[in-house]
């Protein structure tokens, strides 16, 4: 985990935020901005703003921007708002306003370093194998 960022008390249920949070989990930081600039759910909004704390919160460790992925993203329960409303027969239904808590951890992507020459010496290393399996007649 190279940074983090959480909000907590999001006023949108979290099955509604985890719609948006599958469409983003495991891209690259940049490709998941542009995920949710284009998309016209209101949880994208907050994990818009979200993703741009992390991405920040990465800046501030020293860490480039370039290679920078989302590794972890999950929306919890949080608090659930109880409110009544008026029903029938002088009666009050419970209406339940749901809350949230959003995290996202973001990774940086590994690149392992080009080796020149390996491929000339691993062909080397097989057609010696080959030679020997063909002279020893198995």
């Amino acid at each position: 985990m190279i940074a983090n960022a959480k909000v907590k008390h999001v006023r949108i249920s979290p099955r509604k935020a985890r719609l948006v949070i599958d469409l983003i989990r495991g891209q690259s930081a940049q490709k998941a901005l542009a995920i949710l600039e284009n998309t016209s759910k209101r949880a994208s909004l907050v994990v818009n703003k979200l993703l741009r704390s992390a991405i920040s919160n990465a800046k501030n460790k020293g860490v480039e921007e370039e290679g920078l992925f989302i590794s972890k993203i999950w929306a919890d329960e949080g608090a659930t708002w109880k409110r009544f409303r008026a029903n029938a027969f002088g009666r009050g239904s419970r209406i339940l306003k749901r809350t949230c808590h959003i995290s996202l951890e973001l990774d940086k992507k590994f690149v392992a370093p080009k080796i020149v020459g390996a491929s000339k010496k691993t062909k080397e290393i097989k057609k010696e194998k080959i030679t020997k399996i063909k002279k020893s007649g198995k």
